[in-house]
Protein backbone atom coordinates (compact mmCIF):
# COMPACT_ATOMS: atom_id res chain seq x y z
CA UNK A 1 0.00 0.00 0.00
CA UNK A 2 2.70 2.36 0.75
CA UNK A 3 4.07 2.06 -2.69
CA UNK A 4 0.95 3.02 -4.31
CA UNK A 5 0.66 6.04 -1.53
CA UNK A 6 4.04 6.87 -2.65
CA UNK A 7 2.90 7.24 -6.49
CA UNK A 8 0.08 9.09 -5.50
CA UNK A 9 2.18 11.98 -4.20
CA UNK A 10 4.66 11.30 -6.90
CA UNK A 11 2.12 12.68 -9.44
CA UNK A 12 0.73 15.14 -7.93
CA UNK A 13 3.63 16.22 -6.91
CA UNK A 14 4.18 16.13 -11.27
CA UNK A 15 0.86 17.81 -11.93
CA UNK A 16 1.92 20.72 -9.29
CA UNK A 17 5.11 21.53 -10.72
CA UNK A 18 3.50 21.37 -14.61
CA UNK A 19 0.90 23.42 -12.85
CA UNK A 20 3.21 25.95 -11.66
CA UNK A 21 5.16 25.95 -14.88
CA UNK A 22 1.64 26.77 -16.39
CA UNK A 23 0.89 29.62 -14.26
CA UNK A 24 4.70 31.25 -14.39
CA UNK A 25 3.75 30.85 -18.50
CA UNK A 26 0.33 32.14 -18.32
CA UNK A 27 1.93 35.33 -16.57
CA UNK A 28 4.24 36.09 -18.93
CA UNK A 29 2.23 35.69 -21.53
CA UNK A 30 0.09 37.54 -20.53
CA UNK A 31 2.10 40.89 -19.76
CA UNK A 32 3.51 40.81 -22.76
CA UNK A 33 0.24 40.98 -24.52
CA UNK A 34 -0.99 43.89 -22.43
CA UNK A 35 1.92 45.82 -23.38
CA UNK A 36 1.56 44.98 -26.85
CA UNK A 37 -2.76 46.48 -25.48
CA UNK A 38 -0.79 49.62 -24.00
CA UNK A 39 1.20 50.06 -26.93
CA UNK A 40 -1.21 50.22 -29.77
CA UNK A 41 -3.55 52.33 -27.35
CA UNK A 42 -0.58 54.73 -27.19
CA UNK A 43 -0.02 55.01 -31.27
CA UNK A 44 -3.98 55.51 -31.40
CA UNK A 45 -3.04 58.20 -29.58
CA UNK A 46 -0.25 59.35 -31.70
CA UNK A 47 1.86 58.99 -28.81
CA UNK A 48 5.59 57.07 -29.61
CA UNK A 49 7.74 57.97 -27.22
CA UNK A 50 5.84 58.25 -23.28
CA UNK A 51 6.33 54.91 -21.43
CA UNK A 52 3.97 52.24 -20.54
CA UNK A 53 4.78 51.36 -16.38
CA UNK A 54 5.31 47.78 -15.51
CA UNK A 55 2.25 45.09 -15.77
CA UNK A 56 1.68 44.27 -12.68
CA UNK A 57 -0.64 40.67 -11.32
CA UNK A 58 -2.79 42.29 -8.69
CA UNK A 59 -4.74 39.25 -7.87
CA UNK A 60 -4.91 35.75 -9.19
CA UNK A 61 -5.44 36.15 -13.16
CA UNK A 62 -5.59 39.64 -12.67
CA UNK A 63 -3.48 42.02 -14.13
CA UNK A 64 -3.10 45.81 -14.49
CA UNK A 65 -2.03 48.17 -17.20
CA UNK A 66 -0.87 51.68 -16.63
CA UNK A 67 1.02 54.22 -18.49
CA UNK A 68 3.46 57.40 -17.76
CA UNK A 69 0.92 60.00 -19.38
CA UNK A 70 -2.68 60.63 -20.01
CA UNK A 71 -4.71 59.09 -22.99
CA UNK A 72 -7.80 59.16 -24.48
CA UNK A 73 -9.39 56.56 -26.70
CA UNK A 74 -12.65 54.43 -28.31
CA UNK A 75 -13.91 51.54 -26.04
CA UNK A 76 -14.55 49.47 -29.11
CA UNK A 77 -10.13 49.78 -30.14
CA UNK A 78 -9.69 48.93 -26.97
CA UNK A 79 -12.02 46.06 -27.55
CA UNK A 80 -9.93 44.87 -30.56
CA UNK A 81 -6.61 45.65 -28.92
CA UNK A 82 -7.31 43.57 -26.21
CA UNK A 83 -9.00 40.66 -28.21
CA UNK A 84 -6.08 40.72 -30.68
CA UNK A 85 -3.18 40.57 -27.93
CA UNK A 86 -4.54 38.17 -26.30
CA UNK A 87 -5.13 35.48 -29.25
CA UNK A 88 -2.21 35.79 -30.73
CA UNK A 89 -0.64 34.86 -27.05
CA UNK A 90 -3.18 31.67 -27.17
CA UNK A 91 -4.60 33.31 -23.69
CA UNK A 92 -8.39 32.31 -22.46
CA UNK A 93 -10.98 33.83 -24.54
CA UNK A 94 -12.90 34.47 -21.38
CA UNK A 95 -12.15 37.49 -19.27
CA UNK A 96 -13.08 41.32 -18.43
CA UNK A 97 -11.31 44.30 -18.86
CA UNK A 98 -12.47 47.20 -16.52
CA UNK A 99 -11.23 50.52 -17.06
CA UNK A 100 -10.51 53.18 -14.03
CA UNK A 101 -9.81 56.43 -13.50
CA UNK A 102 -6.73 57.24 -11.35
CA UNK A 103 -7.81 60.07 -9.24
CA UNK A 104 -10.63 58.37 -7.78
CA UNK A 105 -10.71 54.57 -8.98
CA UNK A 106 -14.05 54.93 -10.50
CA UNK A 107 -14.85 52.59 -13.25
CA UNK A 108 -14.82 54.64 -16.18
CA UNK A 109 -15.73 51.70 -18.63
CA UNK A 110 -15.84 47.61 -18.53
CA UNK A 111 -16.90 44.94 -20.48
CA UNK A 112 -16.47 40.95 -20.70
CA UNK A 113 -15.74 38.77 -23.31
CA UNK A 114 -16.79 35.26 -23.61
CA UNK A 115 -16.00 32.08 -25.15
CA UNK A 116 -18.75 32.32 -27.04
CA UNK A 117 -18.86 35.91 -29.19
CA UNK A 118 -22.67 36.04 -28.49
CA UNK A 119 -22.60 36.10 -24.96
CA UNK A 120 -19.77 38.58 -24.57
CA UNK A 121 -21.46 41.77 -23.07
CA UNK A 122 -19.79 44.91 -24.92
CA UNK A 123 -21.86 48.36 -23.84
CA UNK A 124 -21.36 51.49 -25.23
CA UNK A 125 -18.45 50.82 -27.51
CA UNK A 126 -18.59 53.84 -29.43
CA UNK A 127 -18.41 56.15 -26.42
CA UNK A 128 -14.74 57.92 -26.53
CA UNK A 129 -12.89 58.12 -23.03
CA UNK A 130 -11.49 61.68 -22.83
CA UNK A 131 -8.16 62.35 -22.18
CA UNK A 132 -7.50 61.43 -18.31
CA UNK A 133 -5.05 59.11 -16.33
CA UNK A 134 -6.51 55.42 -16.65
CA UNK A 135 -5.51 52.32 -15.78
CA UNK A 136 -6.91 49.07 -17.33
CA UNK A 137 -7.51 45.74 -15.63
CA UNK A 138 -7.68 42.48 -17.45
CA UNK A 139 -9.33 39.69 -14.99
CA UNK A 140 -9.78 35.75 -16.57
CA UNK A 141 -12.84 34.34 -15.60
CA UNK A 142 -13.06 30.30 -15.10
CA UNK A 143 -9.24 29.70 -15.01
CA UNK A 144 -9.00 27.93 -11.54
CA UNK A 145 -12.31 26.12 -12.41
CA UNK A 146 -11.08 24.36 -15.64
CA UNK A 147 -7.83 23.52 -13.67
CA UNK A 148 -10.12 21.97 -10.77
CA UNK A 149 -11.83 19.96 -13.18
CA UNK A 150 -8.75 18.80 -14.91
CA UNK A 151 -7.52 18.12 -11.37
CA UNK A 152 -10.24 15.81 -10.99
CA UNK A 153 -10.47 13.98 -13.73
CA UNK A 154 -6.61 12.87 -13.28
CA UNK A 155 -6.64 12.27 -9.67
CA UNK A 156 -10.33 10.36 -9.67
CA UNK A 157 -8.96 7.28 -12.07
CA UNK A 158 -5.81 7.10 -10.23
CA UNK A 159 -7.69 7.10 -6.55
CA UNK A 160 -10.06 4.36 -8.53
CA UNK A 161 -6.96 2.20 -9.94
CA UNK A 162 -4.86 2.36 -6.35
CA UNK A 163 -8.34 1.38 -4.79
CA UNK A 164 -9.02 -1.58 -7.03
CA UNK A 165 -5.22 -2.85 -6.64
CA UNK A 166 -5.32 -2.29 -2.88
CA UNK A 167 -8.45 -4.47 -2.75
CA UNK A 168 -7.26 -6.85 -4.95
CA UNK A 169 -4.26 -7.45 -2.91
CA UNK A 170 -6.45 -7.54 0.06
CA UNK A 171 -8.55 -10.24 -1.88
CA UNK A 172 -5.15 -11.99 -2.42
CA UNK A 173 -4.17 -12.20 0.93
CA UNK A 174 -7.22 -13.29 2.59
CA UNK A 175 -7.55 -16.09 -0.23
CA UNK A 176 -4.18 -17.18 1.08
CA UNK A 177 -5.46 -17.02 4.70
CA UNK A 178 -8.49 -18.98 3.83
CA UNK A 179 -6.44 -21.33 2.40
CA UNK A 180 -3.42 -22.60 4.00
CA UNK A 181 -0.76 -24.93 3.63
CA UNK A 182 0.25 -27.73 6.19
CA UNK A 183 4.17 -27.66 6.05
CA UNK A 184 5.53 -31.48 6.27
CA UNK A 185 9.17 -31.66 6.10
CA UNK A 186 9.73 -31.14 2.48
CA UNK A 187 6.28 -31.70 1.26
CA UNK A 188 3.56 -28.95 1.20
CA UNK A 189 -0.08 -30.18 1.90
CA UNK A 190 -2.50 -28.48 0.45
CA UNK A 191 -5.94 -30.06 1.74
CA UNK A 192 -8.59 -27.15 0.00
CA UNK A 193 -6.72 -28.73 -3.42
CA UNK A 194 -6.26 -32.36 -2.10
CA UNK A 195 -2.57 -32.81 -3.04
CA UNK A 196 0.80 -32.85 -1.67
CA UNK A 197 3.44 -30.68 -3.10
CA UNK A 198 6.80 -32.13 -3.21
CA UNK A 199 9.66 -29.30 -5.00
CA UNK A 200 7.83 -29.02 -8.60
CA UNK A 201 5.91 -32.45 -7.79
CA UNK A 202 2.01 -32.60 -7.54
CA UNK A 203 0.79 -35.95 -5.75
CA UNK A 204 -3.25 -35.99 -5.91
CA UNK A 205 -4.63 -37.53 -2.13
CA UNK A 206 -8.11 -39.08 -1.85
CA UNK A 207 -10.29 -37.45 -0.01
CA UNK A 208 -10.15 -40.58 3.29
CA UNK A 209 -6.55 -39.43 2.47
CA UNK A 210 -6.93 -36.02 2.95
CA UNK A 211 -8.75 -35.92 6.03
CA UNK A 212 -6.44 -38.80 7.62
CA UNK A 213 -3.67 -36.62 6.91
CA UNK A 214 -5.00 -33.35 8.11
CA UNK A 215 -6.34 -35.25 11.55
CA UNK A 216 -2.62 -36.48 11.92
CA UNK A 217 -0.79 -32.84 10.74
CA UNK A 218 -2.75 -31.53 13.52
CA UNK A 219 -1.44 -34.01 15.70
CA UNK A 220 2.26 -33.49 14.66
CA UNK A 221 4.66 -35.71 16.68
CA UNK A 222 1.52 -36.49 19.06
CA UNK A 223 -0.19 -39.97 18.96
CA UNK A 224 -3.57 -40.17 17.21
CA UNK A 225 -5.49 -43.30 18.86
CA UNK A 226 -6.66 -45.50 16.04
CA UNK A 227 -10.27 -45.48 17.19
CA UNK A 228 -10.49 -41.48 17.25
CA UNK A 229 -9.46 -42.05 13.31
CA UNK A 230 -11.64 -44.34 12.31
CA UNK A 231 -14.45 -42.50 14.20
CA UNK A 232 -13.93 -38.86 12.28
CA UNK A 233 -13.16 -40.20 9.02
CA UNK A 234 -14.70 -43.34 8.92
CA UNK A 235 -17.81 -44.17 11.78
CA UNK A 236 -19.46 -40.48 11.57
CA UNK A 237 -20.40 -41.31 7.95
CA UNK A 238 -22.33 -44.83 8.96
CA UNK A 239 -19.44 -46.54 6.81
CA UNK A 240 -18.07 -49.82 8.50
CA UNK A 241 -14.05 -49.57 9.07
CA UNK A 242 -12.87 -52.90 9.19
CA UNK A 243 -9.03 -52.91 8.00
CA UNK A 244 -9.54 -49.73 6.09
CA UNK A 245 -7.72 -47.47 8.20
CA UNK A 246 -4.87 -49.41 8.04
CA UNK A 247 -4.69 -49.59 4.08
CA UNK A 248 -4.79 -45.50 3.57
CA UNK A 249 -2.19 -45.16 6.49
CA UNK A 250 -0.42 -47.00 4.24
CA UNK A 251 -1.09 -45.22 1.04
CA UNK A 252 -0.02 -41.92 2.69
CA UNK A 253 3.26 -43.75 3.42
CA UNK A 254 4.27 -44.50 -0.08
CA UNK A 255 3.02 -40.98 -0.68
CA UNK A 256 5.02 -39.40 1.47
CA UNK A 257 8.01 -41.15 1.00
CA UNK A 258 9.99 -38.89 -1.23
CA UNK A 259 11.30 -36.99 2.10
CA UNK A 260 13.03 -39.67 4.66
CA UNK A 261 12.69 -37.43 7.98
CA UNK A 262 8.90 -38.28 7.30
CA UNK A 263 7.44 -41.32 8.90
CA UNK A 264 3.61 -42.31 9.91
CA UNK A 265 4.86 -44.56 13.00
CA UNK A 266 2.31 -47.24 14.11
CA UNK A 267 2.40 -47.65 18.11
CA UNK A 268 0.97 -51.02 18.98
CA UNK A 269 -2.41 -51.20 20.56
CA UNK A 270 -2.88 -47.54 20.50
CA UNK A 271 -3.33 -45.76 16.94
CA UNK A 272 -0.47 -43.52 15.09
CA UNK A 273 1.97 -40.81 14.75
CA UNK A 274 3.06 -38.61 12.12
CA UNK A 275 6.64 -37.69 12.71
CA UNK A 276 8.89 -35.04 11.03
CA UNK A 277 12.62 -36.11 12.13
CA UNK A 278 15.24 -33.10 12.84
CA UNK A 279 18.06 -33.46 10.61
Amino acid sequence: MKRYLYLVLLLLGILNLSSCAKDDSHRELTKIALRDVGHQLLLSNQDSTSLILPVLETASDTYQLSFQNELGFKPDSLVIFVKNSLEKAGLPDHYRVEVFQCEDNEVAYSYEMKNEQEQSLIPCAGRALPLNCYTIQVRFEGRKEQFSLLYLWLIVPLILIIWLLFKRKITTTQSVTEHPFYTIGNYKFDKDQSKLIYVKKEIGLSKKECELLEILCDNLNDVVKRDELSKRVWEDHGVFVGRSLDTYISKLRKKLNEDSSIKITNVHGVGYKLEVLKP
